[in-house]
């Protein structure tokens, strides 16, 4: 399937409209509007690529069809919790990578709150340890 059938295939999985999968992903809605009607293969950017797939909940190798291994390198293992907290809030990648890891006796947080107050928690103790 090509890259411009996936975005939407997984835009409509997703229940996002093109505005909405654009403002998540930091791009224009024209642009991805583009990239959804392309007739050959579109070209984005790696770093547009990473957005576009962070936003739907999938990694580029997913996107792209390709069997890479997963890593450290993209961010696919996330609870649609933290990813929408991540998004609405634009947390660095390092932090988001950093939330991802978190569990409690096997436990997650549930809720975009409890992602945001975990996070803000982090945020002022470290801010103590370094005063």
């Amino acid at each position: 399937m090509a890259l411009s059938d996936q975005i939407r295939r997984r835009r409509l999985e997703r229940g996002l409209s093109l505005a909405e999968l654009a403002r998540q992903a930091r791009v224009s809605k024209g642009y991805l509007h583009q990239l959804e009607n392309a007739d050959e293969s579109p070209r984005p950017s790696a770093d547009i690529l990473y957005r576009i797939a962070f936003a739907l909940g999938t990694s580029v190798g997913e996107l792209l069809e390709k069997g890479i291994l997963r890593g450290d390198e993209e961010l696919t293992d996330i609870p649609d919790e933290l990813r929408q907290f991540a998004l609405a809030e634009q947390l660095p990648e390092d932090d988001i990578r950093m939330l991802a890891r978190i569990q409690y006796r096997g436990q997650r947080p549930t809720t975009v709150d409890d992602w945001k107050f975990l996070y803000e928690s982090i945020k002022r103790s470290m801010r103590r340890e370094g005063e």
